[in-house]
């Protein structure tokens, strides 16, 4: 839980009482409000116990500079500065001065210098004597007196009431004391805090706490030892037994003190070679009894009074042998080792003690004709049985070679195959292959004819079924390629090759009005505000078919519109559909069929024909008459190819007639939109 501000700062200065140092306070929160008022108020607890003191030492000494302190840190200084402000103060009270310190000494010494100045007139009588001289009163305006003595209205002026420290709070006054007095229950009287009872003292193991006015001392209890006395500050000092006269060293000796005791040196100093005794007795020193061996090698030693002399050993050697280098001894020549090889090329000198013999080497055989060494050829020897592939003869010995794609063995005769691959030879993909590698590239790609290692781009769409591969247009990249279809109105199909037409009306990404109907085409959308004419309404049932959309307008004639009900025509329709631009154009294509719903063959019922009236351009459209499942149907048909995009409305009329009268009509306008694609 977070802590108050009040008790990071109770820690802060509880520590400081405790140990009066702040430099090893433990932080006991995270926060970083709380630790730096735990140190704060730690600084400032140990500010004023650091100024206590030197106040009490002030009052105590009478003077400052006798005070050693610790380390020259900040704590001193306060010290200092308490101690110096409270003999100024002081000094002004035996002087008869004003208690009120000059401002510019600060404020905290000025707080300092009125408590010891205030102090020492206690009891005082201040008043005017009768035989001062009289001056005449002069007026003085309360803003006057304010900026000639600016401490006229502190209730802490001379110190006040308090005992020790006095603190203004403007209405009121604070009384504190000096470490190591705590304030009584009146809040004015200070008494000193025994630390031996109340335990706050840091006497170690072996000291005794000893209380003091303010402070305390520790001190030990236990004597110091043989060579040792005990100091006022409870500190073991050696005794120095030379200075003393306590030693007992004869009148031939020196005495030379030593911690905790002494040592007698006789006056009488031997000479080098020499050693002296208990007794004061020079005796020679035998250096050739020494371990480090004062000669060198070779040479025998003799002692001498003082010193010792080395005498050469001399002996004969042999032939064959000479002395070392040292000579001490003799050690065997070697004869091999010198340059003029005295065995000649192919043997090996072999060494002996006093002596030397020659040999062939290994890989050399001794002729007996020239009685010489004459290289052994071991592969003309031993055809095919030391390498597994190529032997190659060398002086005094063969190597074994291997074939291309083989590499030697560590055996140094075998031959394994060498993985070519490990180099990457092949610009993709290598396989390894006894005693060579072959390259394949990757999907998309195929090896170089050239060099056989290089793989080379596979452009798909200039295959020669390449147009065949997108419905739309092919793009060729690295290793693959890619279908697009045209910028608008397409989108590719989930196979990644066909053109999906976009659906702009359902998928409502069109911009038509509200008083428009968005009609789909290939490609993109149209949008028509198609308007049933007077006398009809649209109805209900308009349906949407593949490729088609239809809206049918229904006459509604007015009560008693004889013209209205006479008129044969029945149904207008509007109709939209989207054709393909036919490049190959052989056979002609239906693409519309008009249904009509009365039976066909009975002979009292009406005929039915069907005609295009209006826009039948260059007579690209044409329509004949079907009989299909018992209905006669009217077939629209495309014969002749039209290049998109091209959009025309064609009129068609589908009329019954009997005896001759056209009694019903049913009027189709169908709205063609040929875009320039199809898929």
């Amino acid at each position: 839980a977070d802590l108050s501000v009040e008790e990071c700062c109770d820690k802060g200065v509880e520590w400081a009482n405790k140990n009066r140092i702040c430099a090893s306070l433990p932080l006991i929160s995270e926060s970083r409000e709380c630790s730096m008022t735990q140190v704060q108020c730690c600084r400032s607890q140990l500010e004023k116990q650091t100024c206590s003191d030197g106040v009490e030492f002030a009052n105590v000494r009478e003077e400052c500079d006798s005070h050693i302190a610790k380390n020259s840190t900040c704590e001193a200084e306060y010290f200092k500065t308490c101690c110096y402000c409270c003999l100024l103060g002081k000094a002004a009270q035996v002087q008869g001065q004003s208690c009120e310190p000059n401002p510019k000494i600060g404020y905290q010494c000025g707080i300092v210098f009125r408590t010891c100045c205030g102090k020492g007139q206690e009891g005082i009588d201040l008043s005017i004597s009768d035989y001062a001289p009289k001056k005449e009163p002069v007026e003085i305006s309360k803003e006057e007196l304010d900026q000639e003595d600016p401490y006229l209205h502190d209730g802490c002026r001379g110190g006040g009431p308090c005992s020790q420290q006095c603190r203004d709070t403007g209405s009121s006054y604070v009384c504190s004391c000096f470490v190591g007095y705590q304030l009584q229950p009146d809040g004015i009287t200070c008494e000193d805090i025994n630390e031996c009872i109340t335990g706050t003292h840091n006497c170690g193991i072996g000291q005794t706490c000893v209380n003091t006015l303010g402070s305390f001392r520790c001190q030990r209890d236990t004597s110091c030892g043989t060579g040792y006395e005990l100091t006022d500050d409870s500190r073991c000092k050696d005794i120095d037994e030379c200075e003393t006269g306590t030693h007992n060293c004869p009148p031939d000796f020196i005495c030379q003190n030593t911690p905790g005791s002494f040592r007698c040196r006789p006056k009488l100093q031997c000479m080098s070679g020499f050693i002296q005794d208990a007794l004061g007795n020079c005796i020679d020193i035998n250096e050739c009894l020494s371990s480090n061996m004062p000669c060198p090698a070779g040479q025998i030693c003799i002692n001498t009074d003082g010193s010792f002399t080395c005498q050469r050993i001399s002996p004969s050697c042999g032939r064959g042998y000479h002395l070392n280098e040292d000579g001490t001894r003799c050690v065997d020549v070697d004869e091999c080792s010198s340059s003029n090889q005295p065995c000649g090329e192919g043997h090996i000198c072999i060494n002996a003690p006093g002596n030397y013999r020659c040999e062939c080497k290994a890989g050399y055989t001794f002729d007996v004709i020239s009685r010489m060494c004459i290289d052994i050829n071991e592969c003309r020897r031993y055809p095919g049985r030391l390498c597994a592939h190529k032997c190659e003869n060398t002086p005094g010995s063969y190597y074994c070679t291997c074939t291309m794609g083989f590499k030697l063995s560590a055996d140094g005769r075998s031959c394994e195959d060498l993985n070519e691959c490990e180099s990457n030879p092949c610009s993709q993909e290598c396989a390894n292959v006894y005693g060579s590698y072959q390259c394949y590239c990757r999907r998309g790609f195929q090896l170089s004819d050239i060099d056989g290692i290089s793989c080379e781009d596979i452009d798909e769409c200039a295959l020669p079924t390449g147009g065949h591969i997108c419905s739309f247009r092919c793009v060729n990249i690295p290793g693959s390629f890619q279908c697009t279809c045209p910028s608008t109105g397409y989108r590719l199909a989930p196979n990644a090759r066909n053109c999906q037409d976009i659906d702009e009306c359902v998928a409502e990404s069109h911009n038509c009005s509200f008083n428009e109907t968005c009609f789909n085409i290939q490609g993109g959308f149209r949008c028509l505000s198609l308007e049933c004419p007077e006398n009809y309404r649209k109805s209900g049932d308009t349906v949407r078919l593949e490729k088609t959309d239809t809206i049918r307008c229904i006459k509604s004639c007015r009560p008693n519109d004889v013209s209205c009900l006479l008129d044969p025509v029945h149904t207008i329709s509007h109709t939209v559909i989207s054709l393909p631009t036919f490049r190959d154009f052989t056979r002609p294509e239906e693409i519309i069929f008009l249904r009509a719903i009365t039976p066909t063959y009975p002979a009292n019922q009406a005929d039915i024909i069907f005609d295009i009236t209006e826009g039948n351009l260059r007579d690209s459209f044409d329509i004949i008459k079907r009989y299909m499942d018992g209905m006669t149907v009217g077939v629209v048909r495309q014969v002749r190819p039209i290049i998109g995009p091209f959009h025309a409305i064609l009129k068609l009329e589908m009329n019954y007639v009997m005896g001759g009268v056209v009694s019903h009509r049913n009027i189709v306008n169908v709205h063609i939109f040929v875009s320039e694609y199809w898929f």
